[in-house]
């Protein structure tokens, strides 16, 4: 191998991996200028090797095969693209056992098997650079493992899923309801035929699991984080949320609280003077809060072939720069190979937030002081109250913000509430997030 070259083989030519191919051959000169480095696409494995990428490909860089990506002796770079656990675990496995450094985009894998990617990488001394798995083209991982380093990390929001952003934008803007908008996003392509890890939260867990553990140093905690998605989220609380001067996004939250991290996915209410709020449609945000940097917002695009590809890239060549100068990988490998922790977890039901009811009561005398007897017996306090119509002798929805307050106590409060008469329907609660100004 030449001085300055290094040569990249990569396992999935689907959207990622076409993007991905794009940039290493097209910015090819423009990386050899800033770098000084020579990024040799030299193979790429695909099931599917006669599909038009839209990418003009050398002759013999194509195969079906993995094992000619990953043994090829002159491959330094191995890059899985194919998602889902298996077989790309086993391929990442199998080309670190060789000594080759790895990179993905791979949140799910990494949220749910990283420890033992980055626990074998740690044992052959190689590096797995995973900078596309959160947020797409915006470097957040670079921020936390680099930009932000003399920081304490104190406390992260991201919006990091753009199927639910877009849903919950077109919600707010046109009062539509969930299950007409989602149809809408699966027409244009920004949902799944099957949305599931998606509007269930269960994509944002995985990016939050990453963010987490890189942030506080705690081992990559998936089962560990609450999660909540955004089926349940109606036209009539997006209304509601905006006449109290919020709007509601789906919200990944990880901070220090007290000697506790505190780790969650749900649907929450963000004041409207709040930038993150203002993150609208696919795109993605992440408010970090450091010690001495105090907020920061990184924001851009989630996803697609050529954002996530710049971020694939971009690990290629940090890796590269690294084999050509001989240097260790770094050592936050092995603080992700971790699987002791020396910080607490905080329990949902121990979190405090303000809230936001929706009751659905009977429109009859008295039934406001019932309901407001139990939150106060359960420490609950009102901040605010709105009553919408009235429909003597029917359900009319009563919408309330509450003080700060304890999960458990409010999950307490509503069950006996929900078991009232005068309350037709199961109470709808939202977590609150910053106060109107």
């Amino acid at each position: 191998m030449a001085k300055g070259t290094v040569n990249v083989g990569i396992i999935g030519f689907g959207t990622v991996g076409s993007g991905t191919a794009k940039i290493l051959l097209n910015s090819k000169e423009l990386i050899r200028q800033k770098t000084g480095l020579d990024i040799n696409l030299k193979r790429i494995s695909d099931l599917d090797i006669t599909r038009d990428r839209g990418v003009k490909v050398p002759d013999g860089v194509l195969t079906t095969s993995a094992k000619d990506v990953i043994y090829d002796p002159d491959i330094d770079i191995v890059v899985e693209l194919i998602g889902g656990i298996h077989p790309a675990k086993d391929f990442m496995l199998e080309a670190i056992s060789q000594k080759k450094h790895v990179v993905t985009a791979n949140k799910a894998l990494l949220a749910t098997e990283g420890r033992d990617i980055f626990k074998s990488a740690d044992e052959h001394g190689v590096d797995v650079g995973f900078e596309a798995s959160v947020a797409g083209g915006i470097p957040i991982i670079k921020v936390l493992r680099e930009g932000l380093v003399a920081n304490s990390i104190t406390a992260i929001y991201g919006i990091i899923n753009g199927t639910c952003n877009y849903i919950l934008t077109k919600m707010t803007n046109e009062g539509a309801e969930f299950s007409d908008t989602l149809k809408e996003a699966q027409r244009l392509g920004y949902a799944e035929a099957d949305p599931t890890f998606d509007i269930e939260g269960i994509d944002t867990t995985h990016k939050l699991t990453i963010l987490a553990s890189l942030a506080f140093g705690i081992p990559l905690s998936y089962n560990k984080i609450y999660r909540e998605g955004i089926t349940h989220i109606t036209a009539q609380d997006i209304a509601f949320a905006g006449e109290l001067g919020y709007k509601i996004k789906l919200l990944a939250i990880t901070k220090i609280t007290g000697d506790s991290i505190e780790m969650r996915v749900h649907p929450t209410m963000v004041p409207n003077n709040y930038l993150i709020s203002k993150i609208d449609g696919v795109f993605n945000a992440v408010y970090v809060e450091g010690d001495s940097v105090g907020a920061t917002l990184y924001y851009g695009r989630g996803a697609g072939d050529m954002p996530t590809g710049s971020a694939v890239v971009a690990d290629i060549i940090d890796i590269a720069k690294k084999i050509q100068t001989n240097s260790p990988p770094d050592n936050f490998i092995r603080s992700l190979a971790k699987d002791t922790y020396d910080k607490k977890i905080m329990d949902m039901g121990d979190v405090m937030s303000n809230y936001y009811f929706r009751f659905s009561a009977l429109d009859k005398p008295g039934v406001l002081s019932k309901i407001s007897g139990v939150l106060g017996a359960n420490n609950i306090s009102i901040a605010s109250v709105i009553q919408k119509g009235r429909q003597v002798g029917g359900s009319v929805p009563l919408v309330m913000l509450t003080h700060t307050a304890r999960e458990k106590d409010v999950l307490n409060a509503l069950n006996e509430i929900n078991k009232m008469p005068v309350v037709s329907e199961k109470t709808l609660f939202i977590r609150v997030e910053g106060k109107v100004e």
